[in-house]
């Protein structure tokens, strides 16, 4: 079938905002070669008409870099977490289903509010803290075989996928979620960021700490980075544990 007759059939979970109930709208999307997701929402955006020819409001999405590193276009893809910018059409089965992330608060239609993550990395103390007001030169270095492994978890981007495919991170659940227990092991490793390593640690003792992790892997199934999350859960794990016998005997 030539490429301008074809039509890609979207099934698109919508929300007029946060207190609306959701509601599901057709489209049929005219198919260029390399499409992903992304893209079939900007046809939209440029003409929002529905399956039934009927005028509609655009499709509101978040996006920023367009290139898997951001992590703002994350969405539920033919029932699976995943980045809408390299996402592609040919790689999907029709209807293509596109929904919200269940795990964040909805704004409205596939946006949702991911302050729930950056709440969870303030509590963690992900950073490594610095004072900034003059040169401090090259800074301490990493051993090699710690650097390497250490890249591959600096590669979190918060796209939220982890937290929506686990099953402990819910409404109901204070649990902070994969990415911040991840992140908790690469701060800590850090030779500076060490100097705050019992702070962190202390900091998932607590509600929604480690002990909430239900060991599903389903984290790192979804991650689009590939990101060894089982293995920086197991890491924490056994530093919480050791932090908390040393907090116990003084």
């Amino acid at each position: 079938m030539a490429g301008t007759d074809r039509k890609i059939h979207l099934i698109i979970t919508r929300q007029k905002d946060a207190k609306s109930a959701p509601y599901k709208e057709e489209f049929l999307v005219p198919y260029r070669p390399n499409m992903n997701i992304i893209s079939a929402l900007i046809e939209i955006q440029r003409k929002p008409v529905n399956a039934n020819g009927k005028k509609t409001t655009p499709v509101i999405w978040e996006s920023v870099c367009l290139e898997e590193v951001c992590g703002a276009c994350s969405m539920v893809i033919n029932g699976k977490p995943r980045q809408a910018c390299s996402t592609l059409i040919d790689q999907l089965t029709e209807p293509i289903q596109l929904a919200p992330l269940s795990t964040f608060p909805v704004d409205r239609d596939l946006k949702v509010d991911r302050q729930r993550m950056f709440d969870a990395l303030k509590k963690v103390k992900a950073w490594i803290p610095i004072d900034g007001t003059y040169d401090l030169g090259a800074g301490p270095r990493m051993p090699e075989k710690t650097r390497q492994w250490a890249y591959e978890l600096s590669k979190c981007m918060t796209c939220g996928c982890c937290l929506e495919a686990c099953p402990n991170v819910n409404a109901k659940s204070p649990f902070i979620g994969p990415a911040p227990l991840s992140q908790v092991r690469l701060f800590n490793a850090h030779p500076t960021g060490a100097m705050h390593k019992e702070e962190r640690l202390e900091a998932l003792m607590g509600e929604g700490g480690i002990t909430s992790c239900g060991n599903s892997q389903n984290c790192v199934e979804v991650c689009p980075k590939g990101i060894p999350l089982t293995t920086s859960i197991a890491q924490v794990n056994r530093q919480v544990t050791l932090q908390s016998f040393k907090s116990f005997f003084g």
